[in-house]
């Protein structure tokens, strides 16, 4: 089977996106790589301090729809 965004959508409380999406998927701005916050659905770009929302399943990877991420985080 191949990856894609469906394995956001399937993705619950317990599992995670499909590792090999997320080697695929950057940050659009640094260009690293991104970490999966199950609770916050979000992707985490630890270099640029921001948190791209996944909603319904779709990544939005868009740096003006991100979430600067705060000092504790």
């Amino acid at each position: 089977m191949g990856f894609g965004v469906r394995r956001f959508a399937e993705a619950d409380a317990v599992s995670e996106p499909d590792p090999k999406l997320l080697e695929v998927l950057v940050c659009p701005q640094t260009r690293t790589p991104l970490r999966y916050d199950r609770e916050r659905q979000e992707l985490v770009s630890a270099r640029a301090r921001l948190a791209y929302p996944v909603r319904d399943g779709v990544p939005i990877m868009l740096i003006d729809e991100a979430r600067e991420l705060g000092a504790d985080e």
